[in-house]
């Protein structure tokens, strides 16, 4: 109770400028909190599908019958993959007269089931960094943002003390710890995000190379299989 009386005079005695730069890192703070969240959980939800999509890809004899199953795991990366790749085979085994006939590569064949694979693992890993950005950017400018607000009210600290001409300790330890609290708002919002962007951009990489690999694997099925 005695803090939050504390928080409360220390807020009505900060000056504009601290204010505003309260108010922007808690802002700030709050929607990263929850991007973090949204994220999170994101990735936990595309690793435990493509857990379960390389489990079906790999025990299943038929490659409709994994895109059938594919369709229940929306949100693996894998299973977008392999949908891309298949839609694509199956353009031209229909071209070529049916879906299990072989299928000569003078147009370009394997190169177009290669071109789907690739575009699609593009737009999985940008639909997996969206919004990360932000979180890269509250890392790093948080603490300068919180630094600023300090130094503007260590400014209006002195100045109020010039005015007075009077530095006791009284008069300078208020403003100047209300000075320091911009400080400390910046590095609590600057360091989950900077944890939470790097966690995240790592296992984004790892899903990058899951993604060329599957691509790798199921491109040397469709060639053994489909182009003779």
């Amino acid at each position: 109770m005695l803090a939050a009386m504390n928080y409360v005079e220390v807020l009505k005695s900060a000056s504009a400028v601290e204010l505003a730069v309260l108010v922007l890192l808690a802002a700030a703070s709050a929607y990263s909190w929850a991007l973090i969240a949204m994220k999170w959980n994101q990735l936990r939800k595309a690793r435990a599908e493509s857990v379960a999509f390389l489990d079906v890809f790999w025990k299943a004899s038929r490659l409709d019958a994994i895109y059938t199953e594919s369709q229940k795991l929306e949100a693996s990366p894998l299973s977008r993959v392999f949908r891309a790749g298949y839609e694509e085979l199956s353009k031209l085994a229909q071209h070529k007269g049916g879906p299990e006939g072989a299928m000569s590569e003078k147009l370009g064949g394997i190169e177009n089931v290669e071109r789907a694979l690739t575009r699609a693992a593009l737009q999985e890993i940008t639909t997996l960094e969206a919004n990360t950005s932000f979180l890269g950017t509250v890392g790093s400018t948080a603490p300068f943002i919180g630094l600023l607000g300090t130094v503007m009210g260590i400014l209006g600290a002195f100045n109020e003390i010039a005015e007075k001409g009077n530095a006791t300790i009284a008069t300078v330890a208020a403003p100047i710890g209300n000075a320091l609290l911009a400080t400390a708002a910046g590095l609590a919002a600057a360091i989950p995000a900077v944890i939470a962007y790097n966690s995240f951009v790592s296992r984004i990489k790892v899903f990058d190379t899951e993604m060329s690999n599957f691509s790798n694997d199921f491109l040397n099925i469709v060639k053994r299989h489909f182009f003779k």
